[in-house]
């Protein structure tokens, strides 16, 4: 939409993991514009990080393409309430599983909740991450280093590895990575490091399972308006969040979902170990 909100932004500041309905502007998930025709009717997805920004997005898109889902999120109970509320206007199952994707043993569970409650797992979206900012790596502690990897990296792991069992040919595993793994900012020196871990991640993965019939790919948002970035950016910067693009504005988590609807379903049958970079035009090579 060429209405969307240009930088600069209200200067706002919020705790992490931050909150959707105390961001200004608030941001889009495709609550009013996504329409759906059933490219993924009768299948199910685990979508993690699912409560707010890009995986509400595509929580609400996979809902209104005809997939039953569960919501994987930390403990932002009232946005996850609110994403399984759009899931279940579609018509569609929400399944909503709290907690710590860092565990190895609530990833396997993740899975299992999927299989008995919903009947299987089809697509597996590993969106959920953390994120700090840090102009000095003196700054980064071993514990944040560690965190930052656990819930990125080590958490796809967990759950492809759980999921994979379960999935029969043409499923599909999508991964978030970033722009940051071919960009890498400074100040994001752990978040960075692990998207290009999740990149490579992704083409490893799909040659790995290619004769299952199982395809494997990425997703790589530029700056996203989410409750990442006023929860883990100075106010002034976020305020200027995504003024650096061609577009000249950060993207909402709505303009995602196409991606990820595309790579799930059937129109994205040739395409494995792929990264689609959703960037506002920085330029991905």
């Amino acid at each position: 939409m060429s209405d969307y909100p240009k930088p600069p932004y209200p200067q706002q500041h919020q705790d992490p993991p931050g909150k959707t309905d105390a961001m200004s502007p608030i941001p889009d998930h495709g609550e009013q514009s996504y329409q759906g025709n059933g490219k993924l009717e009768g299948k199910v997805a685990v979508i993690t990080g699912a409560d707010s920004g890009i995986g509400r997005a595509v929580a609400i898109a996979f809902a209104r393409e005809g997939a039953d889902i569960l919501l994987s999120y930390l403990d932002e109970h009232d946005d996850a309430e609110e994403t399984a509320s759009w899931i279940r206007k579609a018509g569609r199952k929400a399944v909503v599983a709290a907690g710590d994707i860092k565990s190895e043993q609530f990833c396997n569970q993740l899975i299992r909740q999927a299989v008995d409650e919903l009947g299987a797992v089809d697509i597996l979206v590993n969106n959920a991450a953390f994120q700090r900012t840090y102009a000095d790596i003196a700054d980064i502690t071993a514990e944040e280093w560690d965190e930052t990897f656990r819930t990125n990296i080590h958490a796809p792991f967990y759950l492809s590895k759980a999921a994979i069992p379960h999935m029969r040919a043409g499923s599909s595993i999508i991964n978030t990575t970033s722009i940051q793994s071919r960009q890498p900012s400074p100040q994001l020196l752990a978040y960075a490091s692990t998207k290009g871990a999740i990149s490579n991640f992704t083409a490893g993965l799909a040659e790995m399972v290619a004769d299952k019939g199982i395809r494997v790919n990425a997703v790589a948002p530029g700056p996203i308006w989410t409750p990442l970035i006023p929860s883990t950016m100075p106010a002034e910067k976020a305020a200027k969040f995504g003024e650096q693009t061609l577009i000249g504005r950060a993207g909402q988590p709505a303009e995602l979902a196409g991606a990820y609807v595309l790579l799930a379903s059937d129109l994205g049958s040739y395409m494995t170990g792929a990264v689609i970079p959703v960037t506002g035009g920085e330029v991905m090579i």
